[in-house]
């Protein structure tokens, strides 16, 4: 115990990205390394702690620790679900099939 870490913290809009480096004690949970990079990014357009949150693509919680050098991902929410859209895609392909065939 006692020694620090450092890791980054990322979060992507559809038209921006941002990574903020850290450094934090080496027994900090992820929420402990959001709160770091919430204080240095001053932005309240992050959903700082109410989405999912990954390392490395990996999902996590935010109770987790990270190790030296973990890359904190910050996911926005689906716009929509993807498998109601595909649902919704194949219904509509259907429909259009059913009314070649009949007039």
């Amino acid at each position: 115990m006692g020694g620090r870490k450092r890791c980054v913290v990322a979060y992507a809009t559809r038209d921006e990205q941002w990574l903020w480096a850290v450094e934090v004690p080496a027994e900090a949970t992820v929420a402990d390394v959001l709160e770091a990079a919430r204080r240095i990014a001053n932005r309240d357009d992050v959903p700082w702690g109410s989405t999912t949150v990954g390392i490395f693509g990996q999902p996590c919680t935010l109770s987790d620790i990270p190790t030296e050098g973990d890359r904190i991902e910050i996911y926005r929410a689906l716009a929509s679900d993807p498998k109601a859209r595909r649902r919704e895609r194949v219904q509509n392909q259907r429909r259009a099939a059913r009314g070649g065939r009949s007039g």
